[in-house]
């Protein structure tokens, strides 16, 4: 019973988690290093930037330019890095742009971040860290929080799991590069989101290396991250 359950788990996250899509993605010698320069400058302005932008006072208008100029240091440093893939996945013997698995992914992820919730709001101290990163959200206007949402999701992925990704070379790819994601949010000063980083960074990294692109990546981070935005300010409130 439980062989055939671990059996029906592994086939349903293997081909988006698990098992790797052969993929040619070769860099000079020259080109790894040039990456591994421009990735490094963009990672330490960008971590600069961010912890900025969340230190600004809620509501105030000033917060959506700075998560914008964090979101443009992403991309640009991703685009200035090499060469990005989208990646592809297995789906009924052929290989596919990853699209609803993610969306999927990110769905579950987000009801697993919400049930924790149930507990971090019973606890004065993570309560309040949680608060002091929602509070952006209850106190902004929903639209331009959700578009900052979305665009801030696709820039870290795109630079975390595609240029930063690539950086690292062959080994321990998933671990630094989560790594490297979690400690990039210590500038705000708070371990809750820290936390929230290394967990979502850990299953970004999986999804990167399966499928040898930023695609997946992107629609789970996006598809978690609005859900967050949407549901965490009225479950966990002051």
């Amino acid at each position: 019973m439980t062989s055939a359950w671990l059996s029906r788990a592994r086939r349903a996250v293997g081909p988006s988690l698990i098992d790797q899509v052969e993929r040619d993605h070769h860099q000079t010698d020259r080109e790894f290093r040039r990456r591994r320069v421009v990735v490094a400058i963009t990672l330490l302005i960008g971590a600069v930037l961010l912890g900025i932008s969340l230190s600004v006072r809620p509501g105030d208008n000033i917060f959506y330019l700075l998560t914008v100029l964090v979101a443009l240091t992403w991309v640009t440093g991703a685009l200035l890095s090499g060469p990005l893939h989208l990646g592809r996945i297995p789906f009924r013997d052929r290989l596919r742009r990853p699209i609803v698995t993610p969306i999927v992914t990110g769905l579950v992820l987000g009801a697993v971040f919400v049930s924790g919730s149930l507990v971090v709001r019973e606890v004065p101290p993570l309560r309040e860290l949680v608060n002091s990163v929602l509070d952006h959200a209850r106190y902004g206007a929903i639209v331009p929080i959700v578009a900052v949402t979305l665009l801030n999701g696709v820039a870290e992925e795109v630079f975390f799991r595609g240029a930063l990704f690539a950086a690292i070379g062959r080994r321990h790819a998933v671990l630094i590069s989560t790594v490297i994601y979690a400690a990039a949010t210590v500038a705000t000063g708070n371990l809750m989101l820290v936390f929230a980083a290394f967990v979502l960074g850990l299953i970004l990294g999986l999804q990167r290396r399966a499928s040898g692109g930023v695609l997946a990546p992107i629609l789970t981070h996006i598809t978690w991250s609005t859900t967050m935005v949407l549901v965490l300010p009225a479950l966990i409130r002051e």
